[in-house]
Formats: C-alpha cells, sequence, structure tokens
C-alpha cells in the first residue's frame, strides 16, 4: 500500500477537514496501533481515547468530530467502518480467486446439476444424488450436501460443512466451516417412561445474502421449513431450533439460541448469548441486549435486556432498584434492633410493675 492522502479522498469520495494532503500512506491499523504513516478510522464512540491519542498518519472519521488528534490527516466520510473497508478491500491481502473445477477426490452422486466451468467443488466434498449448484457456487473440502439439497448462485461454503437433504439456500449465501443446516429437529414426546423421537420432515430455507458462522446450527423443521430471512447475518455458536422463522436483515451474535417455532421480525439484532423461548414473536427493530431472556411476546422497535426480557427503561429501574437493597437491608435491620430494644424495654417496665 502507498498512496497519498489525497488519493484516499478520491478513494472513498471524502472531505479533507485537516491536515496534509501530500502525507503517504503505507499501511492501515486500528487506531491504538496505527503508525504516523498508517492509516485507520473511528466508527465507534467508545474508541474516543484512543481516537485522542492515536499516532496514525490519518484517519477516516465522520461528520461531527469533535477532540481529534491534531497530527492526523482527518477525512469525513459517511461511514468510517465502511469506508475503511474499502481501502482494506483495495490494499489488503487479496481474496483467494475463484477457480472453477471439481476435485478428483470429490464424490458425485446421480442426478447432481452444475456446470463443472462455472462451479468450484474442493477435496473429497460428497454430492447426493438430485444436488442441484448454480453458477459461481463454491464448496470447500469435505462439504456434505444431502439428497435434493438446492444452492443458488454465487454460494461460500467452508470447509467441514454439512446441509442436510431437501434444504435449500439462495443466492450469495456464505456458510463457515462446521455449520450444519438442516439436522434434526429437537423434538420428542414422552410416552411410556421414555422419550419417543417425532419424525423431524421438513427443512431449512435460507434466502438471499443470509451468512452462518463457524459451528452454528440450523435444525430442520418438523414439518414446513425453518427460514432465515434475507440478508440476515447468523454469528458463530449460534444454535435456531426446529420451525423458527426470522425476518429480513437481523444480526445473532455468538452464542445464542432460538428455541423452536419462535419468531423473529426484520432488523433484529440479537446480541451475545441471548435466547428466545418457543413459540415466542419479537418484533420489527427490537434490539435485545447480551444474555437477555425472552419468554413472552416482544413488541419491536424497542430495546431490551435482563431476564425475563424488559425494556430498557425499565431494565434501568430496577438496576437503580437493585443498587439500593443493601441500604435498605441495613436500614431494616437497624430498625429491627431498635423495635426489639424498645420492646425489651416496655417487657422490663411491664415486670416490674412500672
Amino acid at each position: 500500500m502507498e498512496l497519498t492522502v489525497s488519493d484516499l479522498v478520491t478513494l472513498v469520495h471524502g472531505r479533507l477537514i485537516q491536515g496534509d494532503p501530500d502525507l503517504v500512506l503505507r499501511s492501515f491499523d486500528a487506531l491504538r496501533e496505527c503508525g504516523p504513516d498508517g492509516l485507520s478510522f473511528f466508527g465507534n464512540e467508545l474508541y474516543q481515547k484512543d481516537f485522542e491519542g492515536t499516532r496514525a498518519g490519518a484517519v477516516l472519521v465522520g461528520g461531527n468530530v469533535k477532540n481529534g488528534p491534531s497530527s492526523a490527516a482527518l477525512v469525513e466520510v459517511d461511514d468510517p467502518v465502511l469506508a475503511f473497508d474499502l481501502v482494506v478491500r483495495r490494499f489488503g491481502a487479496p481474496e483467494i480467486p475463484f477457480q472453477p473445477g471439481v476435485h478428483p477426490t470429490a464424490v458425485i452422486g446421480q442426478g447432481v446439476q452444475f456446470d463443472p466451468a462455472k462451479v468450484s467443488i474442493g477435496p473429497y466434498a460428497c454430492l447426493a444424488d438430485g444436488v442441484v449448484l448454480g453458477e459461481g457456487t463454491r464448496l470447500g473440502a469435505f462439504v456434505s450436501l444431502g439428497q435434493y439439497v438446492h444452492l443458488g448462485r454465487d454460494c461460500r461454503l467452508h470447509d467441514h460443512v454439512s446441509v442436510r437433504e431437501g434444504c435449500r439456500l439462495g443466492n450469495r449465501v456464505v456458510l463457515q466451516g462446521g455449520a450444519v443446516i438442516g439436522a434434526d429437529g429437537y423434538g420428542y414426546q414422552f410416552k411410556d417412561g421414555r422419550h419417543q423421537p417425532i419424525r423431524q420432515a421438513g427443512i431449512v430455507i435460507l434466502e438471499d445474502d443470509v451468512e452462518v458462522g463457524a459451528n452454528s446450527t440450523i435444525d430442520r423443521a418438523r414439518f414446513g421449513a425453518t427460514v432465515i430471512g434475507e440478508g440476515t447475518k447468523i454469528d458463530n455458536l449460534v444454535q435456531v431450533g426446529h420451525n423458527v422463522v426470522t425476518g429480513k436483515h437481523c444480526l445473532i451474535v455468538a452464542l445464542c439460541g432460538l428455541s423452536g417455532s419462535s419468531k423473529l421480525g426484520n432488523y433484529v439484532t440479537m446480541a451475545a448469548q441471548g435466547g428466545v423461548a418457543g413459540h415466542v414473536s419479537v418484533g420489527d427493530g427490537a434490539i435485545l441486549g447480551g444474555r437477555v431472556g425472552v419468554i413472552s411476546n416482544l413488541d419491536g422497535g424497542e430495546t431490551y435486556f435482563g431476564y425475563p426480557a424488559k425494556t430498557l427503561k425499565e431494565w434501568g429501574r430496577q438496576q437503580v432498584y437493585a443498587k439500593k437493597v443493601p441500604k435498605l437491608l441495613q436500614r431494616v435491620a437497624e430498625l429491627e434492633a431498635k423495635l426489639e430494644s424498645l420492646e425489651a424495654r416496655l417487657a422490663g417496665r411491664a415486670q416490674s410493675g412500672e
């Protein structure tokens, strides 16, 4: 990487609000680690101190920046995160190019449909009968696709991904290593002293532009389909139960769990370690904080915390009350002690005939 600040302004469609346009930038890094000839970005107020103390030669910033470093060139852009990503894509390590072809160790079933000149199938991948692959799709090593799985265009399945029979993926779906799509849902009926398994005969549908993180699991429906809406991004180690339906463009962060038949609206965000009980719905645009526990239907457009989930306002009020409990307990103990002392004095007077 070697570009001037002036060239950077042109690349990111920004505006130089401070600094030397002729400064040459040779690297990019985080605010804290960046050096005098490096580029960084300030896209979150949580990093205000790092921004103020950075040694970076140039920083991509949003509007209304305050208390910036006087030594850095500041380039204002609409979105510092996306602008920095543009630079990384241009000057960072190149992605592995698409190389069409079928590795000789791949196992291909009968009736599989794909154009070998327009897909890439890696070592030891296994495609069962009736699989369909769209153009531009890439399968990593040891990918397993069950019978009649259908993948759209430009999908990317990394190593050791498993997609079970009948499941359908839209276009540009990305599955990170170890993801399992379409495993049997967790369904049992207790009878005659035993847990009897219930047939899980449905499928999973991942709509266009869905991404699923490493070692996450999305269970097939008992009947019908488990559906992950268009553009939804699922982090690593997330469990999605049978017959769950998510809306479009949801964000589900690591270690979350969605129980069977729960439903998320469009643009719902779940922070890490959150959980939603079965048959519960969350409205459009809701934000669920870390470790939240949803056990009843929630309206959209609100932020929720705690277990059971409460609105941010209610949860905050309860946190304030909780902090007062130790002092309240101390006051109760003091009042009880005074009461016991008073009762003892009154009992003494009664015995003495006063």
